[in-house]
């Protein structure tokens, strides 16, 4: 399954890898494997670095921690949910939960040719829990370079998605424009034919 992209940060989008569209939930990491995509899709982990972990680490344990990425994300979004409400709360727990999963993982640069010559982050992994610290990195991103009040959910009345407003005017109400943006346009058109329809 196609990840979605469309929160305007990798943490936003993390949060997004379960969706209930009208109601029935859709899950996009229910496996390691499907995990480990999901990373690579997002720009989180490099394909080589995908590549060398599956062949270290066993799929069993990448299904151990995916489980435990599915609870990461329940408890991030409950916290993030929280901090836009609550900016100034104490978060004391929750910095020292993300502080000890930040140990997981060792990054690194490296230089590499692509579209010329730049620096790529890099993973040394040696053990499918340190998947976890490639997602707590871009959540302590989140809370420590962005703004509360640019969290926002999705307008669409059936919609479960959560994105970043990055529009300079911050009226961003939907997670995007040509789905649940276009979904409303239309459901107003109708109810101003009605309104039209009853009036006459």
């Amino acid at each position: 399954m196609k990840a979605l992209l469309i929160g305007s940060h990798p943490a936003m989008d993390f949060l997004n890898t379960t969706i209930s569209p009208g109601g029935t939930p859709i899950e996009f990491i229910g496996d390691g494997q499907a995990l480990v995509g999901w990373l690579v899709s997002a720009g989180l982990l490099g394909a080589p670095d995908a590549a060398k972990l599956k062949r270290r680490v066993e799929a069993e344990a990448l299904d151990t921690v995916a489980v435990d990425a599915r609870r990461f994300r329940e408890w991030v979004t409950d916290w993030i949910v929280r901090w836009h409400d609550d900016p100034n709360g104490d978060y004391g727990a929750e910095l020292r939960r993300l502080n000890r999963l930040l140990e997981l993982g060792h990054r690194y640069d490296q230089m590499v040719v692509h579209d010329g010559v730049k620096i790529a982050e890099r993973w040394h992994m040696d053990s499918a829990d340190e998947l976890i610290g490639v997602i707590a990195t871009q959540v302590a991103l989140l809370v420590t370079t962005e703004r509360p009040e640019l969290v926002k959910h999705c307008a669409g009345s059936e919609c479960t998605l959560m994105f970043l407003d990055r529009t300079k005017a911050r009226r961003r109400v939907y997670c995007s424009a040509g789905a649940c943006g276009n979904k409303a346009k239309v459901a107003a058109f109708r109810e101003r034919q009605r309104g039209s329809e009853r009036g006459s």
